[in-house]
């Protein structure tokens, strides 16, 4: 399933820059966020509370977190399933750490060497 957080504008815009205030508000459905049945990590200004109402409705821990050195753009830099997860080049060993963490890989990896 596909998951998108709308946020409000920051700051009003002025008449002149409205086409691009349109163009900004364009998402793409699931670009902010990966997931799996065991955890998910979304974009990195996303609030507490929204973390926890998300969280408490999906019924999976969440994390808010980047990956390629920054980029809040996640579905662009991760891919993930219940097995292991893929990401960009560029991602840190910490994003690479809270990742393996959040969508619990290193638990698997640990079952799999006492079976």
């Amino acid at each position: 399933f596909f998951l998108m957080i709308r946020r409000p504008p920051r700051s009003t815009q002025s008449r002149s820059s409205a086409a691009s205030d349109v163009y900004k508000r364009q998402m793409l459905v699931g670009t902010y966020c990966v997931m799996n049945n065991k955890g998910g990590l979304v974009h990195p200004l996303t609030t507490a509370e929204e973390l926890e109402e998300l969280a408490n409705l999906l019924q999976i821990p969440l994390c808010a977190g980047t990956v390629n050195r920054g980029s809040d753009v996640i579905a662009a830099g991760l891919l993930a399933n219940d097995w292991t997860s893929f990401c960009g080049l560029d991602t840190t060993s910490t994003e690479i750490t809270v990742i393996e963490s959040i969508f619990r890989l290193n638990d698997l990896k640990l079952s799999l060497i006492h079976i």
